[in-house]
C-alpha cells in the first residue's frame, strides 16, 4: 500500500489513466470485431463501418494505447479483409 501522499495521488492518477486506456482499447476492438463479423456476410455494410474503425484505431494511436505501427497494421489488415 502507498504510504506517502504523493504515492496515493499517483495511484489515483494511474487508475484514471488505466480506465481511459481500457475504454479506448475496447472501442477499437469492438469496431474491428464488428467489421470482421459483417465482412463474412455483407461486405457493403462492412465497408460503411470502416471509417469508424479507422477513427477508433487512430484515436488509440494518438492516446498512446497502441503503437503507431500496430495501428497501421490493424488498418491494413481490415482493408485487405474487405478487398
Amino acid at each position: 500500500m502507498p504510504i506517502t501522499k504523493s504515492a496515493k495521488k499517483a495511484i489515483r492518477g494511474s487508475l484514471r489513466k488505466r480506465a481511459m486506456n481500457d475504454r479506448n482499447k475496447r472501442a477499437m476492438k469492438e469496431a474491428i470485431k464488428k467489421i470482421e463479423k459483417t465482412a463474412k456476410s455483407d461486405k457493403g455494410s462492412a465497408i460503411k463501418n470502416l471509417p469508424s474503425a479507422y477513427s477508433a484505431i487512430d484515436k488509440a494511436v494518438k492516446k498512446g494505447v497502441i503503437k503507431k505501427n500496430t495501428g497501421a497494421r490493424k488498418k491494413s489488415r481490415l482493408t485487405r479483409l474487405l478487398k
